[in-house]
């Protein structure tokens, strides 16, 4: 890994600063990388950075479920290409998950080449999921001593062959060792038994999303829920998509099980009504479901009872994407949103008159909370000087072809935002600054990569 950033010093001053769950005025001082001081601006010393009236001054963000296919499918991803369009999305720290590499991280083996692959490219800090497969059952603990968050499992099949689901006695014994060993299971929950034949669909939206009906979802919920509560573990929600069963996620997290779930900005912003014949960029698993589906997930977002919003970036070559010629049964199944997930959601919200302070958490601390990261999504004094500029009123028209994302395929592509990111600061040095030009000739984007590999502290 190459050196640590090191800033001497380095102010940054906002009439609008996202500190301890409020905007207010403040004055951010910062020296080797970490914030040392956040006072009430007076005068203008020199030198200091000043954030026009019209942005805001945020933490980093932190997305804990991105998929960078690096080592092994990185023509689909890489660190280098994912780690670029984090920064200029204002996200400053990812989580990988333990799939669609070669190896899969299920191993400390796999963990250690990951963790090379990263360290040679990551312009932003990265931490690590570990993967619970069929063969790693019983062998979980070298993976958490090694500083994996946590453990990721699918209760389907994952759409890869070496990266094998779960049945429900796997389930069990799966979150029984992730409680003896304190850590986490984090899961892909939807019943296979309850999902449609695999193989080609058609064009037809409408039916690929009838082959992954609402009720896979619920059935698997429940199922984690019911193992949870059997062995005292932690458990995750990944993508939900499906907001009838928020119910039954509040009532666990009520009885006091140890529940986290997260959303994603697609299931937030795109309905299934919108989405053309054979346009398979939108494909994703679970998918995409109707309008009144989403109302109910935002409430789920105004209630409390998500914990995260995070991309689950899960791109593929363009030729994967299309697959089958927009068959939606046979093209790879992933939305490629990593770098514009806070102005999507953002424009979603305002246009449902939700202020920014209440997605804010939801894309910082939240899904540090889920990942068990400490000292990251927040600005407070002596936390990593993780800082992002977002221009909350700014137009922002997504072009696939001009994403730092390594292949030029979203659901995004075309659509019309507001807010942007505008400068990107991690731990006080420059990572991303929209004014300095495009990709291959701004100065941050030659720069040498300076992210950190993350691992879990020991309990």
């Amino acid at each position: 890994m190459r050196s640590d950033v090191s800033t001497s010093q380095l102010t940054v001053r906002a009439v609008r600063a996202w500190v301890d769950g409020a905007f207010r005025p403040a004055e951010v001082q910062v020296a080797d990388g970490v914030i040392v001081g956040i006072d009430e601006p007076t005068g203008r010393p020199r030198g200091a950075v000043q954030v026009p009236d019209d942005a805001v001054l945020l933490p980093g963000l932190v997305d804990s479920h991105v998929h960078v296919n690096e080592p092994g499918r990185t023509e689909w991803e890489g660190f280098r290409s994912a780690t670029l369009a984090a920064a200029a999305g204002g996200v400053t720290t990812i989580v990988d998950m333990p799939l669609n590499s070669i190896p899969p991280t299920t191993t400390v083996d796999a963990l250690e080449i990951k963790r090379a692959a990263a360290a040679a490219s990551a312009y932003i800090d990265v931490g690590f999921w570990g993967g619970a497969v069929p063969e790693n059952l019983g062998a979980l603990k070298p993976l958490h001593d090694a500083g994996v968050y946590g453990f990721k499992s699918f209760l389907a099949p994952s759409g890869v062959d070496e990266f094998g689901h779960l049945d429900r006695a796997q389930l069990d014994a799966a979150m029984a060792e992730v409680a003896a060993i304190g850590s986490r299971l984090i899961v892909h929950a939807e019943d296979p038994d309850l999902l449609g034949e695999s193989g080609a669909l058609g064009r037809d939206y409408a039916t690929f999303l009838a082959s992954r009906p609402p009720a896979s979802e619920e059935s698997a919920i429940a199922a984690v829920i019911d193992a949870a509560r059997r062995h005292g573990a932690r458990a995750h929600i990944l993508h939900l998509s499906d907001a009838a069963a928020l119910p039954m996620i509040a009532a666990a997290k009520a009885d006091g099980i140890a529940l986290t779930v997260e959303t994603c900005p697609h299931y937030l912003t795109i309905t299934a009504e919108e989405i053309p014949e054979g346009a398979s960029e939108f494909k994703c698993c679970p998918p995409i479901r109707e309008a009144g589906n989403q109302d109910r997930l935002w409430e789920g977002i105004v209630d409390g009872t998500i914990d995260a919003i995070v991309s689950d970036h899960s791109p593929s070559t363009v030729a994967l994407k299309r697959g089958g010629d927009g068959d939606f049964g046979l093209a790879w199944g992933g939305i490629a949103g990593l770098q514009v997930g806070l102005s999507a959601v953002w424009t979603e919200a305002r246009r449902r008159g939700i202020p920014l302070e209440t997605i804010l958490p939801l894309f910082t601390t939240g899904p540090a909370r889920v990942a068990g990261l400490t000292g990251v999504g927040e600005i407070a004094i002596g936390a990593p000087a993780h800082l992002g500029v977002f221009g909350v009123d700014d137009p922002l028209r997504i072009d696939a072809r001009a994403l730092q994302h390594r292949n030029p395929i979203s659901a995004y592509d075309g659509k019309e935002l507001t807010g942007r990111v505008r400068r990107t600061w991690l731990r006080g040095a420059s990572v991303f600054d929209a004014s300095e030009g495009g990709a291959g000739e701004a100065p941050w984007f030659r720069r040498p990569p300076s992210g950190r590999l993350l691992k879990r502290r020991s309990s």
